[in-house]
């Protein structure tokens, strides 16, 4: 992945959910839910576009930056 601001934005989406992730298994606090609540809207927004990040990182793997820019 590029430099461009997508890029950055979901290389950011996908390390806060590495992050998450790593609390849980490690501590069980889900920060997520500390912070947003348990399965509230905003919650759900926040593990929808980490999921789309975590997508689009997986795509990078494979081919160029789906936003476009070059690697």
């Amino acid at each position: 992945m590029g430099k461009c601001p997508i890029c950055k934005i979901v290389k950011l989406l996908a390390g806060i959910g590495a992050l998450n992730w790593g609390l849980v298994a490690l501590f069980n606090v889900n920060l997520v839910t500390t912070l947003l609540g348990d399965m509230t809207t905003p919650a759900k927004i926040v593990y929808i576009l980490v999921g789309i990040s975590g997508l689009m990182t997986l795509v990078t793997f494979i081919k160029q930056c789906p936003c476009g820019c070059t690697k």
